[in-house]
């Protein structure tokens, strides 16, 4: 199956471009094409340009690996027809090891890249915890497992087993911790400070240097308005879910209830 890749250099196409391209050699090749892995930023960018007119006729579907997946490909079939998730080219690939080694997504993200493959190869990593402690699960272009599984042998300093084509059960993929407090409004500099527990200010710093996204796109106004539901990203510090603002305290402050990705 085709399979056109994001490219993360200078110079690489927009995602439209891509999006346009694996139509083009869907409709040359009478089979799906493929777009991916993208993260939740582009998903969402995608969406928004598949509702255009210009791609009314093309069937599409996103998937990563399971139901619940942040990276995925994207599938696109220019005659319309169906797509299946048990077509998508992407393999499950596990990695065993000792209970005891507490392996982490950056981890194996960085063995997985110093065999020398882009970012978009690699779609969700899940690390295990409790009892599906010792395995981590990744998914990856089904034309890399192979190669991945040969050449990953240690991560972390951790000695590992790859077992390719995984379809046991899989590790838990969302942990949390949680996070009460208050805040004067809910500007994102307060709410940004009370996430990362930093100073007002350090909070407005990593606002205006563009390392605070909302909602997966970048976020540079210290008043913008924080809202239930939205998702916080700030570099270096992690991924952030807003999940209550409200009701005001007797002092005419809001109680904030959120939670970090762990």
């Amino acid at each position: 199956m085709a399979s056109i890749s994001n490219r993360q250099n200078r110079g690489a196409p927009s995602l439209r471009a891509r999006i346009e391209d694996a139509v083009r050699l869907s409709g040359l090749r009478y089979r799906p094409c493929y777009v991916g892995f993208l993260d939740e930023g582009e998903r969402m960018e995608a969406q928004s340009i598949l509702r255009g007119g210009a791609f009314a006729s093309c069937s599409s579907l996103f998937f990563g690996g399971y139901e619940e997946a942040e990276r995925v490909l994207l599938g696109l079939s220019a005659q319309g027809d169906p797509l299946a998730p048990a077509e998508f080219p992407l393999t499950a690939l596990c990695f065993h090891y000792r209970k005891e080694a507490a392996l982490t997504h950056r981890d194996v993200l960085g063995s997985l890249l110093a065999c020398g493959i882009r970012r978009d190869k690699v779609g969700d990593i899940l690390c295990g915890r409790e009892e599906t402690a010792g395995q981590a699960v990744v998914f990856v272009d089904a034309e890399l497992s192979d190669f991945l599984a040969d050449q990953v042998d240690r991560i972390g300093g951790e000695g590992v087993a790859a077992e390719n084509h995984y379809a046991g059960p899989l590790p838990s993929h969302r942990q949390y911790r949680e996070i009460e407090d208050t805040v004067p409004s809910p500007r994102l500099d307060a709410v940004v400070r009370v996430m990362i527990r930093a100073s007002r200010e350090a909070a407005a710093r990593l606002i205006e240097s563009g390392q605070v996204e909302r909602n997966h796109r970048p976020c540079l106004s210290v008043s913008e308005t924080v809202r239930e539901g939205d998702v916080l990203s700030i570099r270096g510090k992690g991924r952030f879910l807003v999940d209550r603002i409200g009701p005001p305290t007797k002092k005419g402050r809001l109680f904030l209830h959120g939670r970090q990705c762990l």
